[in-house]
C-alpha cells in the first residue's frame, strides 16, 4: 500500500467451500466441473466436530460461524503462531447476513413451539459479529475486532480494512476474510422472487445464456502480517496486499450504474493505493455472478480500464454465489493462482455474450500464466464496490 509505511503480507490462509474443505482441495475444486441443477450449492456433509471441544460448543455455533472458524484455524496453522502482543493482532471479517439459519429455525421454534422455547444462544448466534468475534476469542486476539456487513463486498472490504491496519502500524497481524451460510428456504425465496437466481439453475458468468446466480456458501481466512516481521520470525510469505478501494455507486439498490462507472473508480482507488499502472495487472477474478446486469457492467468496466485485455476469471460458475463470502473465497483462489501457475477457467461458461467485448474472459481450461498483481473486485447490492490488488512475493 504505496506510502502507508509497511508492506503486507499473507502468511497463511484457509478455506471451506462446497467444492472442496482445505485450500487445496478447493483448487482442485475450482479445476473441476461447474455446478447445475439447483438454486443452491453447499457442502454435504459438513462436519464441524474437529474445529470445536465438544457438541456443547457445536450447537452454540450457526454454520456461518462454524466454517470461520474451521477456514481460520487452517490459516493460523499455516501461518505459525504469531509471537506479537495480542493488543496489535487484529481481527476484521466480512459477511453479508451472518447467523440466518439460527434465525430462521429459531423463528419457526417460537411460531410452533412458543416464546419461551425460543434458544437464549439466539442472539450470539444470528448476530453477523459472531463469527468474527468467534476467531478473536478462540486465539486471543485482542487488537481491533471489526465485522464488515456491505453485502457481497463485504470479505474483499475487511481484507482491505485489514491491510490498511497492518500497513498503518496499529496491527503487527490481522487476522481476516469472510463466511457466509445463508440459504434458508425464506432467503433462497427472496432471491428467487427478485429474478436474481437463475431459472436455468446453471451458473454460467459471462454466458451469452447467463440468467442470475446460483446461492453459495462457505468461508476462507487469511494472516496479513508486517512483511518485515513476518520475514524475522521465518514465516512463509504467500503473497502481498499491494492496494485496495471501495467506494460507492450511489445508484441503486440492487443493479449497478450503468457502464460499470463506480466499478472503474473503485478499481483505479486500489491501482493508486498499490502505486500500479492498470497496464501492470496481470489477472482479473471477477465479481462475475451470472446475472445479466452484472457481468455487462462489470466487463465494460473492465475493458475500459485495462486495454490491454489481462486475462479474466470468474471462480462463480464452480462455487456459486456465496454472498459475503464471495471475496475471501476469490482472494483464496487468486493466492492459489500464483501458486500452481494456472489461471481457473470460467466454469459452465460456453459462449461468451457477444455484446461483452474488450475482455478476455479464461473459459473451457485452466491457462498457464506468469504470477504478478491481480485484481480480486466484488460489488454489493446497496451500490458497494470493493478492489483488492493481491501480488507473489518476490523480495
Amino acid at each position: 500500500m504505496q506510502g502507508a509505511g509497511h508492506r503486507v503480507a499473507i502468511t497463511g490462509y484457509g478455506v471451506v467451500a462446497p467444492c472442496g474443505l482445505s485450500k487445496q482441495n478447493f483448487w482442485r475444486g475450482l479445476l473441476g466441473s461447474g455446478i447445475s441443477g439447483s438454486l443452491t450449492v453447499e457442502i454435504e456433509n459438513w462436519d464441524p466436530a474437529p474445529y470445536f471441544a465438544g457438541p456443547k460448543e457445536v450447537r452454540r455455533a450457526d454454520r456461518c460461524e462454524q466454517f470461520a472458524l474451521a477456514a481460520a484455524q487452517e490459516a493460523i496453522e499455516q501461518s505459525g503462531t504469531l509471537p506479537y502482543d495480542a493488543a496489535r493482532v487484529g481481527t476484521i471479517f466480512g459477511t453479508g447476513i451472518g447467523g440466518l439459519r439460527t434465525l430462521e429455525e429459531q423463528v419457526i421454534v417460537r411460531v410452533e413451539k412458543g416464546e419461551r422455547r425460543v434458544s437464549p444462544f439466539l442472539v450470539p448466534m444470528m448476530m453477523s459479529n459472531a463469527s468474527g468475534a468467534a476467531i478473536s476469542m478462540r486465539y486471543g486476539f485482542q487488537g481491533p475486532a471489526e465485522t464488515i456487513c456491505t453485502a457481497c463486498a463485504a470479505a474483499t472490504h475487511a481484507i482491505g480494512n485489514a491491510a490498511r491496519l497492518v500497513a498503518w502500524g496499529r496491527c503487527d497481524a490481522v487476522v481476516s476474510g469472510g463466511s457466509e451460510s445463508a440459504a434458508t428456504i425464506t432467503a433462497v425465496a427472496g432471491f428467487a422472487n427478485m429474478t436474481a437466481l437463475s431459472t436455468s439453475k446453471i451458473s454460467r458468468p459471462f454466458d451469452v445464456e447467463r440468467d442470475g446466480f446460483i446461492f453459495g456458501e462457505g468461508a476462507a481466512v487469511f494472516v496479513l502480517e508486517r512483511l518485515d516481521k513476518a520475514l524475522a520470525r521465518g514465516a512463509n510469505i504467500v503473497g502481498e496486499v499491494l492496494g485496495a478501494g471501495s467506494n460507492a455507486d450511489a445508484h441503486h439498490i440492487t443493479a449497478p450504474s450503468p457502464g460499470g462507472v463506480g466499478a472503474i473508480a473503485c478499481m483505479k482507488l486500489a491501482l493508486e493505493d498499490a502505486g500500479l499502472s492498470a497496464e501492470q495487472i496481470k489477472q482479473v477474478n471477477a465479481h462475475g455472478t451470472s446475472t445479466p446486469l452484472n457481468d455487462s457492467a462489470e466487463a465494460a468496466a473492465v475493458a475500459q480500464l485495462f486495454t490491454h485485455k489481462p486475462p479474466m476469471t470468474s471462480i462463480k460458475g464452480v462455487t456459486g454465489h456465496p454472498l459475503g463470502a464471495a471475496g475471501a473465497l476469490e482472494a483464496a483462489s487468486v493466492l492459489l493462482s500464483f501458486e500452481h501457475q494456472l489461471i481457473p477457467p470460467t466454469a459452465n461458461t460456453k459462449t461468451v455474450d457477444p455484446e461483452i467485448s474488450g475482455v478476455d474472459i479464461v473459459t473451457g481450461a485452466a491457462r498457464s500464466w506468469r504470477p504478478g498483481p491481480t485484481i480480486s473486485n466484488n460489488f454489493g447490492f446497496g451500490g458497494h464496490n470493493g478492489s483488492i490488488i493481491l501480488a507473489p512475493y518476490a523480495g
